[in-house]
């Protein structure tokens, strides 16, 4: 299972989604806006507004949040005007890291960004200095209770996605990047809904960590996240699920 996925079901596991809900829901509205701002507030024309409304739903973000973000990014309602910055940078044991953030003050989103890495054992990193460990795809995770995996197999096959994985809590379905929200409607006219469905960076090779440097990257992954200008956060680490429920206290 890849960093995020994995994160993903940590944060479950903690109830961090539901303690910090209204920080999720000011991430989407920013995300929402964006892409209503460079794509139009029409999710059938608008592939990466569409991504973010799956995201919405999953998060069961209220419609009227929903649609004020909306109005806001084509202008409809005043709103603040944020930039898309991309930094990477290393955790602890020289992970990769990748950060997206969504800021109207690039000088304060690049000072925070940079004194959690180094606050949590890391260091920021010239452009294309990781990122060429990670590929943009699409990913889909689905809870285990929605079919048998080879049925799971041969509707994420016939839906268009590239691979699935079972090895986690949920199938974790992997798609192209451009093909995540087809896939999403496919597998739904089939009788399958997502929990969570995202573009992604999925990394190349992972990083095996263990003890201590496995705590570091978790808190550090965690700080990123907690930062209202951080969008996503991507990374190549790898524990083991022994570790992980050691470190969860499991």
């Amino acid at each position: 299972m890849s960093g995020h996925s994995k994160w993903s079901t940590i944060k479950r596991k903690k109830g961090a989604l539901d303690a910090k809900k209204g920080k999720i829901f000011s991430k989407l509205a920013k995300e929402i806006m964006v892409s209503a701002k460079l794509g139009g507030g029409d999710a059938e024309g608008n592939p990466r507004l569409r991504t973010v409304l799956l995201a919405a739903r999953a998060a069961n973000m209220p419609k009227d949040n929903v649609e004020k973000a909306i109005k806001k990014g084509t202008g409809d309602l005043e709103g603040v005007t944020y930039d898309e910055v991309r930094y990477e940078g290393y955790g602890p044991e020289g992970v990769a890291v990748i950060v997206d953030t969504l800021t109207d003050n690039k000088n304060r989103t690049v000072s925070e960004v940079r004194h959690i890495l180094t606050k949590n054992g890391g260091s920021m990193a010239a452009a294309g200095a990781v990122t060429w460990n990670f590929e943009p795809k699409g990913v889909i995770l689905v809870p285990k209770s929605a079919c048998s995996e080879d049925d799971m197999f041969e509707k994420a096959i016939e839906a268009g996605a590239e691979d699935i994985n079972s090895a986690g809590e949920a199938y974790e379905i992997t798609t192209e990047h451009a093909a995540l929200h087809t896939v999403v409607g496919a597998l739904e006219k089939m009788g399958i809904v997502s929990e969570e469905a995202k573009l992604t960076m999925v990394p190349k090779t992972m990083q095996k960590l263990e003890g201590k440097p496995a705590a570091a990257i978790l808190r550090l992954i965690e700080a990123l996240e907690d930062n209202d200008d951080v969008q996503n956060v991507y990374s190549n680490f790898d524990i083991s699920d022994e570790e992980m429920a050691t470190l969860m206290g499991e």
